[in-house]
């Protein structure tokens, strides 16, 4: 079955539909939704480790919970990513809306062009309470939200995380400092908007 999306122009109006394939292939502007787990005190934020068997960005930090939205799908019904990748129930009215958020990555074959729906949800779980999904998440991360913000507006060159991953022998511990590159979305400023979005809100 191919799975279609609502295409739109540069305004943000949808001009139609077409398949994922064609969306990525001929860079048409299409929704996604995002949602960021933070803790309840606001100290730290969680950070997605996609699977390294991922068609499409292996292997790098990501969003804790995002995904596409479909031809018969509003922003509302984005919130089913969360349970499918993390297996945490969250409702939707739960989530702080950051807004929308254009985001536009360009690859020999392969461009995507994205209005990003952009949500906040303040957990009050830990890292053990996440139940992944193997095939499209490799594992989870925390970093101090200040220094979140503090990398992604360039005050420094790294970032410390701590968490998991789930390696073929079992489950293995992470405490490194990532860059830029280690990041997807890095190439055209989509965490400099998010952390902007968060200090409109008070966040961070």
């Amino acid at each position: 079955m191919v799975e279609k999306l609502k295409i739109f122009n540069l305004e943000h109006q949808q001009i139609g539909t077409a398949s994922r394939d064609d969306v990525h292939h001929k860079g048409l502007w299409h929704e996604t939704f995002h949602c960021w787990f933070v803790s309840a005190d606001l100290t730290r934020i969680f950070i997605q480790y996609r699977s390294e068997r991922k068609k499409d960005f292996a292997g790098l930090y990501d969003i804790t919970a995002a995904g596409h939205l479909t031809e018969d799908e509003t922003v509302q019904d984005g919130i089913r990513e969360v349970k499918e990748e993390l297996g945490v129930d969250v409702a939707f009215d739960e989530l702080i809306s950051l807004g929308v958020i254009d985001t536009s990555y360009v690859s020999p074959g392969f461009v995507d062009r994205e209005f990003c729906h952009v949500f906040l949800y303040k957990f009050a779980g830990t890292l053990a309470d996440f139940r992944l999904q193997k095939e499209e998440v490799g594992g989870m991360v925390t970093a101090d939200l200040k220094e979140f913000r503090a990398f992604f507006t360039g005050e420094s060159d790294g970032l410390r995380v701590e968490g998991f991953k789930l390696g073929d022998t079992g489950i293995e511990i992470v405490n490194e400092i990532l860059g830029m590159r280690q990041f997807t979305l890095e190439e055209n400023d989509y965490y400099g908007k998010l952390v902007k979005a968060m200090e409109l809100r008070n966040i961070s």
